[in-house]
This record gives C-alpha cells, structure tokens and sequence, in this order.
C-alpha cells in the first residue's frame, strides 16, 4: 500500500511540474509574439517613400525585442517581424495592399 501511494505522489508531483513549465513556456512565447507585432506597427508606420526595402532592430533597456525587415511590393508591401524574449523567437509574415495601407491610413494617395 505504501509503495501505491509513493507512485501515485510521484506522478502527481512530475505532472504538476509539466503543467507548470508548460505554461511558462506559453507566457514566453506571447510575449515574444506581443514584440513581433510591436515590429510590425513599426514597419507600417515607417513605410519609406523612395527606398524599397527598410531593417531595423527594435532595441530597448540593452534587450532586442525585434527584427524588422519591410520590402515593397508590386502593389503593397511585405513586412517581416521576429520577436525574442529569452531565448524564444516568434516571426510573423504580413501582406498588405495598396489599397488597404490607404484606407487604414499607413499610406496617403
């Protein structure tokens, strides 16, 4: 009976150990993605007129929080964002349109 109950605590300790790594790794990652988009808003506030392609780190307090890479397009721009907290890394990859860059108000006609 005393060894059930040693195995039984056993798996419930290491369970609860996973759960707990599992969810910080989760907040890691949210706010790895949370600076990803932090470098997208960047980008398409600081669309060039006359340069095809803009990079820039976004760097805060000694801490990289993204890479930028922003390339225009035929009709719209590609915006390229990696986020980092720690040591996870998130990269989001957005189109946007002409178009839509002028009626969200990113671009003037």
């Amino acid at each position: 009976m005393k060894n059930v109950f040693l195995f039984i605590s056993f798996f419930t300790l290491i369970f609860c150990c996973f759960i707990n790594a599992q969810t910080k790794i989760e907040a890691d990652i949210e706010i790895a993605y949370q600076n990803a988009k932090k470098g997208v808003y960047w980008a398409l506030d600081n669309i060039p007129e006359k340069k095809a392609k803009l990079e820039n780190d976004l760097i805060a307090e000694d801490k990289l929080y993204a890479k930028v890479k922003l390339d225009k397009e035929i009709f719209g721009v590609k915006v390229e964002s990696t986020g980092y907290y720690n040591s996870n890394e998130v990269t989001i990859t957005i189109y946007k349109s002409d178009d839509s860059l002028v009626k969200e108000g990113y671009l003037k006609k």
